[in-house]
């Protein structure tokens, strides 16, 4: 999508910054002097689809959210607690001011946004503290431990799950500021050991940069490219059980992680960092998906990759249905000739959209595609790249193109998905520019097999559509031999928080009926918890209630909801008898 000129009618989109201590600062997403909104033919697709004109585009829908943050919130912890904690990080790393509190407060889900916009604080942390060093949160742990003081972690704040919000107030480790350091480089492993503050960009530039900055042999990647990408960090990625969009040949982070170090109420506690090992269960991975409930993740241990992009692949192809784009997709993974590193295929509403944000839209093939049999809102956009060795690469690029082929698909070359390429970490920007003017778009994904998408597909998508004018796409990434994720973006008039959060409702409820996994890659933070227990089964997930009593019986990490810890039973969501 380029922001080309309005020939017509153009919204008043909010192009400025936003001030750097105002509430639009901490709601939108990413780079401040970044604008995206939508090109005029899609604008006009909106407006019919919700059922707006002009006029609704002529002013704001609410608070834009430009002003000045001041709370007068008072910081409710005593003074020998803030003295404590300064002579930990220092003096310079603690801080009680309000705007610092409330960004850490939130995180990037539309209820959040739209929370803030309507001026609604729930909840603020009493003091947020920068930490530098492993040390110093091992001993702010064992502080908040022994003097019961709710203790919170803010990464890149990116969380969709309510994963960071400080429910109980109390502390909140900030890591961005000073928490993210290379701790060190393994080229004969091919490991990398960071502190979990550390951002994307910054991880993925180290490597990239091994030869000059460690004396490597070779550039090297770690091949996790989630669409928050810029603004998460490598904590935050671990303790959700994150995916990034070349999870596909990479793996999600599961697969990735080798090691860890937590700071926990009962001490710290280090994982092991071997490739296997047949030592019990795998604390590697009970520790993955904790979300701070269990204590705070300090170092990480990751294998990396050799970086060749001059080896990758592009591709694009077009389905004639959904059907059998389906059964294409999952040859591609059986066929057992290697993976691809971005596989992403949608269904026919996103092809629409999809189409039309990358320009195909305005080129002759838009028409030649119905000339051929490939029929608009039925019609389904396949792409995606390899990477690895030169021979490896070619060779799983030409596989999918003789398993597309034999599914009828025909290739739109590499154009389309160098236009998803340029979007891939930006296109977050638009749910700001559109929520200014009361149209809300968020995501929620899940796990299927399958034998079981189809069904998953249609009953959750059936729920989505039920509120009329929405837009409801649908993408499959992150796919396995034995199935993939399934992930729903929905785009609706809408901007007040309680009708965001009863409409997000129903569409958990619809992923838990249909008998999906909750979540692959989200993490489940407190917006999801009250499903989770439903979703596992009870006794399946009295496990985790185990582990959570014995790092953290007096409930002080991430307290409020977090993984359903401390819910009320009334909260929760039973909706499938056969988990009860």
């Amino acid at each position: 999508m380029s922001n080309k000129p309005y020939k017509e009618f153009e919204p008043k989109w909010v192009k400025e910054p936003a001030p750097a201590d105002s509430y639009r600062s901490i709601f939108r997403w990413g780079d401040q002097n970044f604008v995206k909104y939508p090109k005029e033919s899609l604008y006009k697709m909106m407006k019919e689809k919700f059922a707006m004109t002009d006029e609704d585009f002529a002013g704001y829908a609410g608070d834009i959210g430009m002003e000045k943050v001041e709370l007068n919130a008072p910081c409710n912890l005593a003074k020998e607690h803030l003295e404590a904690f300064a002579r930990i990080a220092g003096a310079e790393n603690v801080t009680t001011e309000d705007y610092p509190r409330l960004a850490v407060a939130y995180g990037k889900t539309g209820y959040d946004a739209a929370r803030l916009r309507e001026r609604r604080i729930d909840c603020l942390p009493d003091v947020v503290i920068y930490p530098a060093e492993t040390e110093e949160v091992e001993k702010i742990v064992a502080y908040c431990s022994e003097k019961k003081i709710p203790l919170y972690v803010y990464g890149g704040g990116s969380s969709v799950t309510r994963g960071v919000e400080p429910v109980k107030g109390g502390v909140s480790l900030d890591m961005r500021k000073n928490f993210n350091k290379v701790i060190s480089f393994n080229e004969t492993d091919q490991t990398i050991t960071v502190q979990s503050g550390m951002s994307g960009p910054a991880l993925e530039a180290a490597l990239n940069e091994a030869q000059q900055r460690f004396g490597a042999k070779r550039a090297y990647t770690c091949g996790h490219f989630p669409q928050s990408f810029e603004y998460s960090s490598v904590g935050g990625w671990v303790v959700t059980r994150g995916a990034g969009q070349n999870s596909t040949y990479y793996g999600c982070i599961t697969d990735i992680v080798m090691g860890q170090k937590y700071a926990t109420p009962i001490g710290t506690i280090t994982t092991s960092h071997y490739p296997r090992e047949a030592t019990g269960p795998n604390l590697n991975q009970i520790m993955m998906g904790s979300e701070g409930a269990f204590g705070v993740l300090t170092e990480v241990t990751l294998k990396i990759f050799r970086y060749m992009p001059e080896n990758r692949k592009k591709f694009s192809y077009i389905f004639k249905d959904w059907p059998t784009a389906m059964d294409a997709a999952r040859e591609m993974m059986q066929c057992e000739a290697g993976f691809s590193s971005v596989f992403r295929l949608s269904d026919p509403e996103e092809t629409n959209l999809m189409l039309r944000l990358y320009n195909v839209d305005e080129t002759p093939l838009w028409k030649l595609l119905n000339v051929f049999g490939y029929e608009d809102m039925k019609r389904c956009l396949f792409l995606g790249f390899t990477d690895g060795e030169k021979g490896f690469s070619r060779n799983v690029a030409r596989n999918i193109r003789r398993i597309a082929r034999k599914h009828g698909g025909m290739s739109l070359t590499s154009f389309v998905t160098k236009s998803w390429e340029k979007g891939r970490f930006n296109d977050p920007y638009l749910r700001d520019t559109l929520l200014d003017f009361g149209v809300m778009t968020d995501t929620l994904e899940c796990t299927v097999n399958w034998s079981n998408m189809a069904r998953v597909h249609e009953e959750v998508r059936k729920v989505c559509h039920a509120l009329p004018n929405t837009i409801v796409t649908t993408h499959m990434s992150h796919c396995y031999p034995q199935g993939a994720n399934l992930y729903f973006i929905f785009i609706t008039r809408m901007s007040d928080a309680e009708s965001f959060k009863a409409y997000h409702a129903t569409i958990l409820d619809a992923i838990q009926r249909s008998g999906a996994a909750l979540s692959h890659h989200h993490g489940i933070g407190k917006m999801f918890a009250p499903w989770l227990e439903g979703s596992l089964g009870r006794r399946e997930y009295g496990t985790f209630c185990a582990l959570k009593q014995y790092f953290d019986p007096n409930n002080v990490m991430n307290p409020g909801g977090t993984l359903g810890f401390d819910l009320e039973e009334s909260e929760k969501r039973f909706l499938r008898e056969d988990i009860r």
